[in-house]
């Protein structure tokens, strides 16, 4: 799973999704902590180690293809594959919800 730079921002209370994407071009945790799984929100792969250049983007693909996220013709992430937020609170109110009965 993947997600984009501003539903990361929006997750966090961060009003810049460029803010996320430098902070993630600065992680010094990377690879444990990834900052591969962050895509645009137009569902394409902008930048990986601060870099844009063809190389890097090829790098960051084969990585995400590793882990499973497939990409459509036009190199954009399948939209099944992008993690959103709001899918998680409601996975966690799914469960509290069946665990009070």
């Amino acid at each position: 799973m993947v997600s984009t730079y501003k539903l990361l921002a929006e997750e966090i209370d961060c009003n810049s999704a460029q803010a996320v994407g430098q902070a993630l071009c600065n992680n010094p945790f990377a690879p444990k902590v990834p900052c591969h799984r962050v895509i645009s929100s137009k569902l394409q792969l902008h930048g990986f180690h601060g870099k844009t250049n063809d190389e890097a983007l090829v790098q960051k693909r084969k990585m995400l293809e590793d882990e499973g996220v497939r990409f459509d013709d036009q190199g954009r992430v399948q939209p099944d594959f992008v993690f959103k937020f709001s899918d998680r609170q409601n996975e966690k109110k799914d469960t509290h919800d069946e665990s009070t009965f």
